[in-house]
């Protein structure tokens, strides 16, 4: 926590008090940038997303000895960092034709998968707090299609990922699915 506190500090980002949030018509969210990754798809290397991060964003270029980036960003309320829970793993699942939606409320934070198209692939979730009051997620959508070997996907503004669907091998389709941040 001292680091990402010290993070955001020298970012310019304080606290919100109770006071200040009370007297704001509704939440503020803003998404941060912050860990990135780039590791070869199918060397099998787990990649999660430090404390206090979730996944934003996914790239990948080539087939699976290509290199896969994740992008990971902090999560925001009225200035102050939300906190985000240890990680749950799923079970693994073929790479082909594969479809995962992490649970309501929940968002990616991590992946790993190893070998090709016919290999395993995980997924980390995490649930979220901001001051002991729960993180939901609402307006869940999910992108167009891409092609695996040159796809490259972030959030929208306010936005986190929650899902992966890839149909083929690297020349198959990709979507993401991501939903908005707010406050129960």
């Amino acid at each position: 926590m001292a680091l990402a506190a010290a993070t955001l500090l020298s970012l310019g980002l304080g606290t919100a008090t109770a006071t200040e949030v009370s007297a704001a018509p509704a939440a503020d969210v803003e998404i941060i940038d912050g860990y990135t990754r780039t590791v070869r798809e199918s060397a099998g290397i787990a990649v999660e997303c430090p404390a206090y991060q979730v996944l934003i964003g996914r790239s990948h270029s080539g087939d699976e000895n290509g290199s896969t980036t994740y992008y990971c960003g902090f999560i925001l309320i009225y200035g102050e960092l939300v906190h985000v829970s240890p990680p749950t793993w799923s079970s693994a699942q073929r790479e082909s034709n594969s479809f995962f939606a992490a649970a309501p409320h929940k968002a990616l934070v991590g992946r790993v998968h190893s070998g090709d198209e016919n290999g395993s692939t995980r997924y980390a979730t995490a649930s979220m707090t901001w001051q002991g009051r729960p993180v939901t997620l609402t307006s869940y959508r999910w992108t167009p299609g891409q092609r695996e070997s040159s796809s490259h996907s972030r959030a929208g503004a306010g936005e986190v990922m929650t899902g992966r669907q890839h149909n083929g091998d690297e020349n198959g389709q990709t979507f993401y699915q991501y939903a908005r941040v707010s406050l129960g």
